[in-house]
């Protein structure tokens, strides 16, 4: 896969994870701060590593299949593994301004 591909890819990617919103909070998963590392394979195969914001998540499983299908209906994408990690453990010095606004904290 040519780098430009790729990067579009990348960009993507980036943009159907900001259409995955944890039904309890108004923020998507990626300004969040919730995805450490998004991982794009030659083969169309993209690895996710992310965390929750309570490790007892009740609605982990939900959010793991609307990353799954969302990322996995971009053409060039063949599959889309999402890997919880607790390392970091995830803050709110995470999120992005944009976040921090939407729910109200002061944005330095």
């Amino acid at each position: 896969m040519d780098k430009d591909k790729k990067l579009k890819l990348e960009e993507q990617i980036v943009m159907m994870l900001k259409t995955v919103f944890d039904p309890e909070m108004p923020v998507d998963v990626y300004n969040l701060g919730l995805v450490y590392n998004i991982d794009l394979h030659d083969d169309g195969v993209v690895n996710i590593d992310m965390t929750l914001t309570a490790p007892n998540c009740p609605m982990a499983d939900f959010i793991f299949e609307d990353i799954r299908q969302k990322v996995e209906s971009i053409d060039g994408i063949e599959t889309c593994n999402v890997k919880l990690v607790f390392e970091p453990e995830w803050d709110m010095s995470m999120m992005s301004d944009e976040a921090r606004l939407e729910l109200g904290f002061d944005v330095e």
